[in-house]
């Protein structure tokens, strides 16, 4: 008997430690695909404080066609199979941290604008040092090499976020990264999944 009583009282626990966390905490993952001066995706780990304030670990990965890639380049009946996968491409990657503050756009809660700004670790990989060879049409006409940059970025990304459940939302982002090296600017659209707001009482 006395072992029945402890379970129903640690479930009891359970359950309003659960509600309590409910009320005050959010935490989900945003996914979006990104379209501006380069091409990718971004990914993020959220956390929301009363509904209030926001933060987030996120890694962003983008390429565009490289910028000094000359202009009789091609990939060759090879890279036409491989669907351009093994073209070169500019890269750009971010290891991100950011800090917000939420603002309903309406009184349901199922539109907000979620402001980030942050500071991101930037990793840059471009295609140089082209030479020409004669490879025939199976393949590439030029050989390269990548060079590799490090710096970091001021990120500034605010969202309007649309949690039309408690569970699941979708989501518009503009997004711009600042460094010394380069600066990148786009809108993602995605979606967002997970505990995304307090329940309606």
């Amino acid at each position: 008997m006395k072992q029945i009583i402890s379970i129903i009282i640690f479930s009891i626990s359970i359950i309003q430690v659960n509600a309590q966390f409910d009320e005050n905490n959010a935490i989900y993952s945003t996914g979006e695909l990104n379209l501006g001066n380069y091409i990718g995706f971004d990914i993020n780990l959220n956390y929301v404080y009363k509904e209030k304030y926001s933060f987030k670990l996120g890694y962003t990965g983008n390429i565009r066609k490289p910028k000094y890639q000359p202009e009789d380049y091609t990939s060759g009946l090879t890279g036409i199979l491989l669907f351009g996968l093994a073209n070169p491409y500019d890269q750009l990657e971010n290891y991100q941290i950011g800090v917000g503050k939420i603002y309903k756009i309406n009184q349901s809660g199922t539109i907000r604008l979620n402001t980030s700004i942050g500071v991101g670790y930037t990793v840059i990989r471009e295609p140089e040092n082209w030479e020409r060879i004669d490879s025939g049409f199976l393949a590439e006409n030029y050989t390269w090499n990548y060079t590799k940059y490090n710096t970091v970025s001021l990120i500034i990304n605010p969202k309007i976020e649309f949690p039309f459940t408690r569970f699941y939302g979708l989501t518009i982002s503009p997004m711009i990264q600042i460094n010394k090296e380069r600066t990148y600017f786009g809108i993602g659209i995605g979606q967002m999944i997970g505990l995304l707001r307090k329940r309606k009482t």
